[in-house]
C-alpha cells in the first residue's frame, strides 16, 4: 500500500510515493495540465503506480483557489451586512501601505458597492439582541440573486463572532430559497472581531468557493473512475491537511495549499538534522517561495494580506516573488528584464522544444553549461541546445550583448530579485541571515542556491533528498489540523478564568467533533491552546502558548519575552489585554520509516566532465550522480550534482558532502 503526495506547480506536478511496508520512497514529475489540474494528477498516478487501488493515503497541494483570486476568475459574490454598516467593507481602512508612492491606488475590493446589501438586525458587542432579525428584509436579496444568477453569497453581520444566531438563520433562509448557491458565514470563516477583516475574509471564501468546489468534485469523480476510492486530502495554509469535504466547506484555507508543504518539510529537516534555524527557498518554474523555520518551528500567523486585501486565517508565513526557471527575458527601453512573466509548461522554455522562442532562466543555465542536454529526469527529457543558442544570439543582438553575456546577465538579474526577497524576510524583520542554513529545493532551487547564499553571506547550504519534489514530501510529513478561535476581551488583572475555561471547552468539543469526522481516533488527537495578548492601548497582538491549566501569569511572562525579542524592548509590569483564545486540533497520521540510501564511492558517482561558465570564465567541472555519492566524503567545487528531480550547481570556493541521512551539505571555504 502506498502513501502518495502531489504538488501541482505552474510547470510540473510533482509526486512522492512512499511504500508503507518497506519505507522506500519514489518520486516522479509530469507536466501540469492547466486546463484541468486533475488530469495531470491522474497522469502521474497511472505512470508511477501499477494499480491505483493500492493508494492508501493521498494528499495534494492545489493553487486552484489562489489562481482564481490572482487572475480574478472567482465567482460574483453578493455580500450581506447589518443595516447601517453596509459601507464598512467598501470603505475599509484608511491607511496607506506605501506612504510615498505618488500613484497609489486603493486595492480593488472583490465585491462592488452595488452588490453589498443590508438586512435589518442588530447585535450588541456582547451578543445580545438589540434588533431582532427582520426576515422580510431578505426578500430583495433573494430576488436579486435569482434574477442575476449570482453563484455565491457572503454573510457578515455585526458581532456575529459572539452570537451567530442571526447569521445562521439568514443562511438557512437563503439555502432554502436559493438551492445550489454557495453560502459563506463570517462566524464560520473568521470568528474574530474587526469588521473589515472579517468581511474581507468571508468575501474571499465565497469568491473562491465555487471554483474550489468544482475542482474537488471533478478530482473525486475522476479518482473514482480509476478505482481510487480513498479520501482525498488537501493541504491547508496552516501546514496541516484536511479531507476534501472540509476543504469544500472552507475553501479559503486552501489559498496557500501548495507552498506550505516545503515549510513543513523544513520543520522535519530541522528535527532530523538538529539545525534549528532554516531559511527555506523553493524555486520552481514560475515562482520563488520563501519561509523561515525558527528554533525548529514554522512561522505561523493568524492574519495576512493578499494584494492589499486583509484575511483572518491561520497561515504559515510565506513570501512569493515572480522568479522561476521559466521566467522570461524581455527588453524594455533598451534594458534587459527578467520575469515575472513565465513560459510555464506550455510552451515552456526554448530548450524544451515545445515551441518556445523567448529565453528563460532554465535556458540560460543550459547555455552556460550548468545544465546538460540530458540533465533533466535522468536523461528521459532531452534539452535542445541548438534552438537555445539561436534564441540567445537573437535577443542578445537586439541590445548589443553576446549570447554568454546575456545568459549570465539573466541569471544575475534573477538572483538579485530572489536575494532581495530573502533580505526582506530576514534583515527586514531584524533577523540575521548568517545565523541560518539555506535549504534549497524545487526544480530550480539547487541551481541557484549557492549564489543566493553568497549574496546574504550564508555559509552553509542544505539540499535535501529529492529536492525537486520536496514540497510534496513535506505534505506526507503533515498531520490533520483544524484551527478554532474565540474573541474574548479582558484585562490581565481582571480575568474570569472560568469563562475562559468554558470557551476553551467549547472549542475542544468542536475540535474533537471535527477530527472524528476526519476519521482520527481519539488516541491520535492532540490539542494546543494559545492566547492573543497585547499591551493596553495597542492594536495588534502576539499569540502566546497556553498550557492546559490556563496559567495566565506564565503566558504573560512569555508574552514579555516574545515582545522583547521581536521589538527590542518590553513593558514589564504594564497591563496586558487578552483578545482572542485559540485552539489547534491536531490528528496525528501514521507514516512509514524512510529507508536509508546505500553507501557508494566518488569514483562510481563521477559521471562526466563539462565546461561550465562562472563569472565569464570556463571551468572544466566534474558532474556527479547524487544517488552514487558516498556519505561523509568531502569533495571540492566547481562541480555539478545531478539527480532525477533537480540539478545542484556548486561554483568555485565550496566543499560538499552527503550527510548520514542523505542530505547534500555545501560549505563555503574562507571568504567564498
Amino acid at each position: 500500500m502506498y502513501r502518495v503526495a502531489a504538488d501541482i506547480g505552474g510547470t510540473f506536478t510533482d509526486f512522492v510515493i512512499e511504500d508503507q511496508e518497506s519505507g522506500e520512497v519514489r518520486i516522479g514529475k509530469v507536466p501540469t495540465t492547466p486546463d484541468n489540474p486533475a488530469r495531470g494528477i491522474l497522469n502521474g498516478v497511472s505512470q508511477l503506480i501499477d494499480d491505483p487501488e493500492d493508494v492508501e493515503f493521498f494528499v495534494h497541494g492545489t493553487t486552484v483557489g489562489l489562481n482564481a483570486f490572482l487572475e480574478r476568475r472567482g465567482a460574483r459574490v453578493l455580500l450581506v451586512m447589518t443595516s447601517g454598516v453596509g459601507d464598512t467593507y467598501t470603505i475599509a481602512r484608511g491607511h496607506r501601505e506605501e506612504l510615498y508612492k505618488l500613484h497609489y491606488s486603493k486595492p480593488k475590493q472583490l465585491v462592488p458597492r452595488m452588490d453589498v446589501h443590508e438586512v435589518t438586525e442588530r447585535l450588541g458587542w456582547d451578543g445580545s439582541i438589540v434588533t431582532p432579525l427582520d426576515e422580510s428584509s431578505l426578500e430583495p436579496i433573494i430576488e436579486k440573486v435569482k434574477a442575476e444568477k449570482i453563484p455565491a453569497v457572503a454573510i457578515c453581520l455585526l458581532h456575529a463572532y459572539v452570537n451567530p444566531e442571526h447569521e445562521q438563520r439568514v443562511a438557512e433562509i437563503l439555502a432554502e430559497k436559493l438551492p445550489g448557491v454557495s453560502i459563506s458565514m463570517s462566524h464560520s470563516v473568521a470568528p474574530e472581531w474587526r469588521e473589515v477583516e472579517r468581511a474581507s475574509s468571508t468575501v474571499m471564501d465565497a469568491y473562491v468557493a465555487p471554483v474550489v468546489e468544482l475542482y474537488l468534485k471533478t478530482l473525486k469523480s475522476e479518482f473514482l473512475d480509476v478505482g481510487m476510492e480513498q479520501t482525498i486530502h488537501v493541504m491547508r495554509s496552516n501546514g496541516g491537511v484536511m479531507t476534501d469535504v472540509h476543504a469544500s466547506k472552507h475553501p479559503i484555507t486552501t489559498l496557500l495549499s501548495g507552498p506550505v508543504g516545503g515549510s513543513i518539510g523544513g520543520v522535519e529537516l530541522s528535527k532530523s538534522t538538529g539545525i534549528k534555524n532554516l531559511l527555506c527557498v523553493d524555486m520552481g518554474g514560475t515562482s520563488f517561495d520563501l519561509s523561515l523555520v525558527v528554533d525548529g518551528q514554522p512561522e505561523l500567523s493568524n492574519e495576512t494580506v493578499l494584494q492589499g486585501l486583509p484575511l483572518l486565517m491561520s497561515i504559515i508565513n510565506i513570501d512569493t516573488v515572480g522568479a522561476g526557471g521559466g521566467s522570461l527575458a524581455w527588453i524594455e527601453n533598451g534594458g534587459l528584464r527578467v520575469g515575472p512573466q513565465s513560459a510555464g509548461s506550455v510552451p515552456g522554455p526554448v530548450c524544451y522544444g515545445r515551441g518556445g522562442t523567448q529565453p528563460t532562466i532554465t535556458d540560460a543555465n543550459l547555455f552556460l553549461g550548468r545544465l546538460g542536454e540530458a540533465s533533466l529526469l535522468n536523461g528521459d527529457m532531452t534539452l535542445d541546445m541548438a534552438s537555445t543558442a539561436r534564441a540567445f544570439e537573437t535577443l542578445g543582438g537586439e541590445i548589443g550583448l553576446s549570447a554568454t553575456e546575456l545568459a549570465e546577465g539573466m541569471i544575475a538579474i534573477g538572483n538579485a530579485k530572489m536575494a532581495d526577497a530573502m533580505r526582506t524576510i530576514t534583515i527586514g524583520r531584524g533577523i540575521d541571515p548568517r545565523e541560518f542554513t539555506l535549504v534549497a529545493f524545487g526544480g530550480a532551487g539547487p541551481m541557484h542556491a549557492v549564489e543566493l547564499a553568497r549574496e546574504l553571506d550564508i555559509k552553509q547550504i542544505l539540499v535535501p533528498r529529492f529536492p525537486g519534489t520536496f514540497s510534496a514530501w513535506g505534505m506526507l510529513q503533515s498531520d490533520i489540523r483544524h484551527d478554532f478561535s474565540a474573541t474574548h476581551y479582558a484585562i490581565s488583572n481582571d480575568v474570569d478564568t472560568n469563562q475562559m475555561t468554558a470557551l476553551f471547552r467549547g472549542m475542544l468539543d468542536d475540535g474533537t467533533k471535527t477530527l472524528t469526522e476526519e476519521g482520527v481516533p481519539h488516541a491520535r488527537m492532540e490539542f494546543v491552546r494559545s492566547v492573543d495578548l497585547r499591551y493596553v492601548g495597542q492594536e495588534y497582538t502576539i499569540s502566546v502558548p497556553l498550557d492546559d491549566a490556563i496559567d495566565l501569569d506564565a503566558a504573560i511572562e512569555k508574552f514579555h519575552d516574545l515582545y522583547q525579542s521581536r521589538y527590542g524592548h518590553a513593558l514589564h509590569g504594564s497591563a496586558v489585554e487578552i483578545i482572542n483564545l485559540r485552539l489547534a486540533a491536531i490528528g496525528r497520521l501514521e507514516r512509514a520509516e524512510s529507508s536509508a540510501s546505500e553507501q557508494q564511492s566518488s569514483e562510481e558517482a563521477l559521471a562526466a566532465h563539462r565546461d561550465i561558465i562562472f563569472n565569464g570564465q570556463s571551468h572544466h567541472s566534474p558532474i556527479y550522480k547524487r544517488d552514487r555519492l558516498p556519505k561523509g566524503e568531502e569533495l571540492k567545487s566547481p562541480a555539478v550534482v545531478e539527480e532525477t528531480s533537480a540539478t545542484t550547481i556548486i561554483p568555485p570556493g565550496y566543499t560538499f558532502q552527503i550527510d548520514d541521512i542523505g542530505n547534500l551539505l555545501i560549505q563555503a571555504e574562507g571568504d567564498a
